[in-house]
């Protein structure tokens, strides 16, 4: 009987818990092998050619290779989906574990046929949390570290970070390391803190892009001051912030399917398309009062074209070619900046 093809999905929006499942895997194998090189790739970015290339090399030092392919809901190419399905099928004849591929998507499914290539123990969805296990996530997190959340600090919280464990473990760490151990958190610390120290992301990014209350010129000014932060950071360079913003403008469309025709799903069908929670609702409730299902379209191909421009372009006019990016976005509803309507 043939092993089980080396091959991981991931899906869904609990960025944390998944992060945590990728971990698992590549500890699994440093465990098994001893040594262990990662390769981090976006399917909208990189060629298959040079993912496919970087399971299939022997390295001379390193006695396994695991590749993390992101975006993997984007794989729709029936030519890339054979020619992992070929290197999956050898390596499970062989029983060939030493190169692993573990697809993760932000979105719950991907591609059948893409599907069908990953064992059925292989594959996970990480839905995001119900508000009152995010709660309890909460205020077991600062339990764990000997703080007391005071009545509306847990819930000041959800209101100013993104909503998955990953996020919200990285701010709540910022926030602790700025009070005193063993303090009562009130609201106002939370506010104080997390409100004027918050970590910047492409999903922040989109949220300042989505404030419906702003005019288009403030959300420009506002995003464009993230965007500065973000590519000053080690953590984010342009592809990393176009692969976050083309999953958001993904779930706007989404989210206008969910909506069309005037038809309202309820909370079951929200959360098993990843909009689970009050604030990620909140989110694309404004996002769609200002970018149609069709301007959210063409701000997904103005994406794709940027990210091949870049890459084409290099370094040199990076920053300027997102700052032009964000402009089309905000201030022409997708509309591309060469345009003169």
């Amino acid at each position: 009987m043939a092993a089980a093809a080396p091959v991981y999905l991931f899906t869904g929006p609990e960025f944390g818990l998944r992060n945590e499942a990728v971990k698992q895997v590549q500890d699994s194998m440093k465990k098994k092998y001893g040594t262990l090189d990662v390769y981090s790739y976006y399917a909208s970015e990189n060629d298959m050619g040079e993912v496919l290339t970087t399971l299939q090399s022997v390295s001379l030092f390193t006695a396994a290779t695991c590749v993390v392919l992101h975006g993997a809901e984007t794989i729709k190419s029936k030519d890339d989906i054979s020619r992992l399905a070929q290197w999956a099928d050898a390596a499970a004849k062989n029983g060939d574990d030493a190169s692993c591929l573990i697809l993760i998507a932000d979105e719950v499914s991907v591609d059948s046929k893409l599907d069908k290539l990953v064992p059925g123990e292989h594959r996970k969805i990480f839905w995001e949390m119900f508000e009152n296990r995010k709660l309890e996530w909460l205020h077991g997190f600062f339990r764990k570290n000997g703080y007391e959340l005071a009545p509306g600090a847990a819930e000041l919280i959800l209101e100013l970070v993104e909503n998955n464990t990953e996020a919200l473990s990285g701010e709540c760490s910022m926030l602790l390391a700025n009070i005193p151990p063993g303090s009562r958190i009130r609201p106002e610390d939370v506010e104080k803190m997390l409100s004027h120290n918050r970590t910047e992301s492409p999903f922040t990014l989109f949220d300042a892009m989505a404030d419906f209350e702003k005019s288009p010129q403030e959300r420009l000014t506002v995003s464009l001051g993230i965007l500065q932060k973000l590519m000053l950071s080690k953590g984010y360079a342009s592809g990393k912030i176009i692969a976050g913003l083309t999953s958001c403008f993904r779930k706007l469309v989404l989210w206008h399917s969910l909506y069309a025709g005037g038809q309202s799903p309820d909370d079951f069908t929200l959360k098993t398309k990843g909009f689970g929670g009050s604030t990620i609702k909140k989110q694309y409730q404004h996002a769609a009062r200002i970018w149609s299902s069709k301007q959210a379209s063409a701000v997904l191909a103005l994406l794709s074209a940027a990210s091949m421009d870049i890459r084409s372009a290099g370094a040199v006019m990076e920053e300027c070619q997102m700052q032009q990016l964000l402009y089309a976005v905000i201030m022409k509803n997708g509309r591309s900046c060469l345009l003169y309507i």
